[in-house]
């Protein structure tokens, strides 16, 4: 049973399991009149105490080519219970579009949030953007190059935090030329639409997709959570990498590695209790939202 089901599900059944659950409301256009995926979910307190909450905004992974807003698993039903909104997203996917175009979805799906998600208890001056895979390296991109707000009219001071979970593009150039390297040194196939065609065949365009292009100091970027399975030694360098250029802007940032886990459970075990990694995404969340821990 897909795990997107089962949120919609307690959301429909809040008692299930005698906890508090969320609720959802799902498949809400964020373009009039789009395509079939310019929609996104919303998942809010059984019982909201009245106070405008927090909004996680999180970007689903699948190599810019597939998956769901519904691959949340246990988030909505964690964060929510800790006082947050949490909205997942879809957006349209390679080969269908350009990088360039999937990522304007992304940031137009989060500028209807800051404008309509008051309506949904939440308060549009908070906003926190997280993802998986490549939906790390969308969400690690738009809370360091302020230009994808901008463009949607969003203040880009909104954003309280990034949460960028085993992402391996945070650096282009340098993830195409370890991949191409390895595949040359050990006699394998070079790819016909790996990471350097997928954004775009183009030096330039591989640096600009880079969120360490547009990490610089004295730019007010919100700090940064990277999570990373530490047996993948592309994530890890990826983050350590991500986490490095942060460090030398002097940008808040939390760089942590799990291991006995692998890419999907790393990611499908955040809010799972006594998870090392959860545990660090309550501590880089608690402070920022006023949390007592």
């Amino acid at each position: 049973m897909r795990l997107g089901f089962v949120s919609a599900l307690v959301a429909l059944f809040p008692f299930v399991s005698g906890t508090r659950a969320q609720k959802l409301a799902s498949d809400i256009p964020y373009v009039e009149n789009g395509h079939k995926r310019h929609v996104l979910d919303v998942y809010t307190p059984e019982r909201p105490d009245g106070k405008s909450l927090p909004v996680m905004f999180w970007i689903h992974g699948g190599g810019w080519q597939a998956g769901d807003k519904s691959d949340v698993a246990l988030k909505p039903k964690v964060l929510t219970e800790r006082g947050f909104v949490f909205v997942s997203t879809n957006y349209r996917l390679l080969p269908e579009v350009s990088m360039a175009e999937l990522m304007g979805d992304a940031a137009r799906s989060l500028g209807w949030v800051h404008s309509n998600i008051a309506r949904h208890g939440g308060d549009p001056a908070r906003i926190f953007v997280g993802g998986h895979s490549a939906g790390a390296q969308m969400a690690a991109l738009i809370a360091s190059d302020e230009r994808y707000l901008q463009k949607e009219g969003v203040p880009f001071h909104v954003l309280k935090g990034c949460v960028a979970v085993d992402g391996d593009t945070y650096d282009i150039p340098r993830i195409i030329l370890t991949a191409e390297h390895r595949q040359a040194l050990y006699g394998g196939k070079m790819f016909s639409f790996g990471h350097r065609q997928k954004f775009g065949n183009d030096p330039e365009k591989h640096v600009d997709f880079s969120a360490v292009t547009h990490v610089t100091k004295g730019k007010p970027l919100p700090p940064f959570l990277l999570l990373y399975f530490s047996g993948n030694p592309d994530t890890r360098a990826q983050a350590e990498r991500l986490g490095s250029v942060l460090k030398a802007a002097e940008i808040p940032v939390r760089v942590h590695g799990k291991g006995d886990s692998n890419h999907s459970r790393l990611n499908d075990d955040l809010g799972q209790p006594g998870d090392p990694a959860t545990q660090e995404l309550y501590r880089f969340l608690d402070p920022l939202t006023g949390r007592k821990q």
